[in-house]
């Protein structure tokens, strides 16, 4: 049996801090006290297990029932991969987003722009054999969020990344190139280390795209190491 691998711990500066003063929200829920670590039974490391049989995939966001949503179709592919570059096959993972107007078909979002009755947002996929994925969407649009004056939150794709077990969840968010609201945005900005911020933003990709129907992004995922992806619920 070969060696198993190193454990190579974070850098901090690569991690979303869990209280942020520019971003107000996390000042409310953000831990007064050092975590206590509980025990990781069976269940949490090994159960449920996802697969396509229980949790159907749902691959193409950009249609509901056959119905076009409204707003710019867009291909998102990439690759789920360890701290040493090896593929992550056979993971779930969820994507949520605004639809083209900046709104989510959740009862929770007032904001005054339209719904669409083709566009419920959410999706899941599983990863295949050599840790690839791809789903076809709507580009997302920026919304008004109320962190401050005038506050709007970047066009971006929530990923959540599902290990074997219950308690194996990352949560990060996808941003697109060029963006002008990146810049003066408290969330990505919680990222102290510029180089970890960029591994936000996807990139686009003329392989992806398909002729005259959608252009492509590509946002590869890395767990852990030194170009690990930066994930909003602790590190992973």
């Amino acid at each position: 049996m070969a060696d198993p691998l190193p454990f190579r711990r974070d850098d901090p500066a690569h991690q979303p801090p869990l209280d942020a003063p520019a971003y107000r929200s996390t000042q409310g829920r953000a831990p007064l006290l050092a975590p206590i670590r509980a025990p990781v039974t069976l269940t949490e490391a090994s159960a449920p297990r996802f697969d396509p049989a229980h949790y159907p995939p749902r691959l193409d966001l950009s249609r509901l029932e056959g119905r076009q949503a409204q707003g710019e179709r867009i291909v998102v592919a990439g690759r789920l991969t360890d701290g040493d570059g090896r593929p992550v096959a056979n993971a779930m993972i969820e994507v949520w987003q605004a639809n083209a107007a900046g709104r989510y078909d959740h009862p929770g979002d007032q904001h005054d722009a339209p719904l669409d009755p083709n566009f419920l947002g959410r999706g899941r996929l599983f990863t295949d054999e050599k840790g690839e994925y791809r789903f076809e969407t709507i580009k997302p649009g920026a919304y008004p969020w109320g962190n401050h004056h005038n506050a709007w939150r970047p066009n971006h794709i929530h990923f959540g990344v599902h290990g074997a077990g219950s308690a194996q969840r990352l949560i990060t968010q996808m941003y697109f190139p060029g963006d002008p609201l990146l810049a003066l945005d408290p969330v990505f900005n919680t990222i102290p280390d510029a180089g970890a911020r960029e591994r936000l933003v996807s990139r686009f990709e003329l392989d992806l795209t398909v002729p005259e129907y959608a252009l492509g992004y590509r946002f590869d995922i890395v767990l852990r190491g030194r170009d690990s992806t930066p994930f909003e619920e602790g590190h992973p």
